[in-house]
């Protein structure tokens, strides 16, 4: 393709994805405030975590559960919010596939596969960083609200409490992804299994500090499950790397390359071939 072809390319495929996400969108609306057969609304799964606090705890006290509007627009705007953002979850094979659609041409197979590969185990990861997200948040809200409970009766109003959730599961998702950064960086020779383990203990306390400081809430409970979580996925990385080294050393031995020092010439047969003589040209004196 020319670059013309490619920017067309580019924008049929960003069209295609922005439809997919609009459409999820409209339904994440609808799917807010209407039950979808044995699913609960969409409004209630994210009023859960605070509904899940006790009710002396909420206001008002009356034993409902609600958050509060302070702006005449502002339920319609978190309805679409929150629509918007489910759409995009739900979609997202679809726009994904458009992104992987536009790339795959200019792959290698090898290349294609192990990009589905990660693709995939990106998508389980940020799913599962965003379940434990969503289960950790009423013990985080109930921590954080305990405080002052004596002289302060808190009333969390929508937006606060849903931009809280939304960055808590964003979070979370995205942070589940920096092992497979380290998986994908090791694949690719960046990061050594050696060098690994002589960081381990430096990377774990990087992580715990990572945890304090993008936790939204602050909270023990959120920082604690994010760095345990993170150190787990760390250290199954650090795990498939020994496994992917070793697998490499014992090629390179078969080959023969694997005492090879790093100023050392690989063993290939340097001296020039040569080409076979050309056959004899019939003269034109020969009869045929």
């Amino acid at each position: 393709m020319t670059l013309i072809e490619h920017i067309y390319e580019f924008r049929r495929r960003l069209g295609w994805a922005l439809v997919a996400v609009i459409i999820g969108g409209i339904f994440g609306f609808i799917w807010f405030g209407t039950n979808i057969g044995p699913v609960e609304a969409l409004g209630k799964i994210i009023n859960a975590p605070y509904c899940a606090i006790p009710a002396s705890r909420r206001f008002p006290s009356d034993g409902t559960c609600r958050l509060l509007q302070t702006v005449p627009f502002e339920a319609f705007m978190m309805q679409l919010k929150v629509g918007v953002a489910a759409g995009a979850v739900l979609t997202s094979p679809w726009w994904l596939y458009q992104f992987w659609a536009f790339v795959a041409p200019g792959l290698y197979s090898k290349e294609r596969k192990y990009a589905l590969t990660f693709v995939g185990f990106a998508s389980v990861l940020f799913t599962v960083g965003a379940l434990l997200a969503y289960w950790l948040l009423p013990h985080a809200l109930q921590l954080l609200m305990s405080f002052g409970s004596d002289f302060f009766a808190t009333a969390l109003t929508a937006d606060k409490y849903i931009s809280f959730v939304l960055s808590l599961l964003v979070i979370f998702g995205v942070s589940f992804e920096l092992p497979l950064l380290v998986v994908m960086l090791n694949f690719t020779g960046v990061l050594k299994y050696a060098k690994l383990k002589r960081w381990r203990r430096g990377i774990i306390f990087l992580l715990f500090v990572f945890a304090a400081f993008v936790t939204p809430g602050q909270d023990p409970f959120s920082m604690l499950g994010l760095a345990g979580a993170l150190t787990v996925l760390f250290e199954i990385a650090i795990q498939i790397a020994r496994v992917h080294d070793r697998r490499k050393e014992r090629a390179s031995q078969a080959e023969g390359w694997g005492q090879l020092a790093d100023d050392e010439a690989a063993p290939f047969d340097y001296r020039p071939s040569t080409t076979e003589e050309e056959p004899a040209r019939a003269s034109t004196d020969d009869v045929t």
